[in-house]
């Protein structure tokens, strides 16, 4: 663990390149999202969190075009620790937080990140009640 709480150990077997591909596909996504808002059951919720993974997508792409991949890596981890637990919470609550949630995890996903690391960073997250 570094001194603010984020293994150190991580490794990134991706590219700058292959992290930046990653991350445009996801905020096409988010992006088709955006347009078919309109039809979903609560289209102001739905169209919040993908404008989050937009958002999450974007900064990390922006990370990965000026850093390298561990700095993108520890930029998401950081994140995601700041992010306060809102499971359990209804659909349509704190629908930005899951949005970045969702996003962060994606890209945990897409970089072959272990589970174990995201436990770790997960453990570490505040409670709603706690972070507000």
């Amino acid at each position: 663990m570094s001194e603010n709480g984020l293994p150190t150990d991580v490794k990134v077997v991706l590219g700058t390149d292959e992290i930046v591909r990653g991350l445009k596909h996801y905020r096409r996504i988010a992006r088709q999202d955006l347009v078919r808002a309109e039809q979903a059951d609560d289209p102001d919720a739905f169209r919040r969190h993908a404008e989050a993974r937009r958002d999450v997508y974007s900064r990390l792409t922006e990370v990965a075009t000026e850093g390298t991949p561990e700095e993108v890596v520890r930029t998401a981890l950081e994140a995601y620790r700041e992010l306060p637990f809102v499971t359990g919470t209804g659909p349509g609550e704190h629908v930005e937080i899951k949005g970045r949630e969702n996003a962060l995890e994606n890209f945990f996903l897409m970089i072959g990140l272990e589970p174990k690391v995201r436990r770790t960073v997960r453990s570490q997250r505040s409670s709603l009640r706690s972070a507000g």
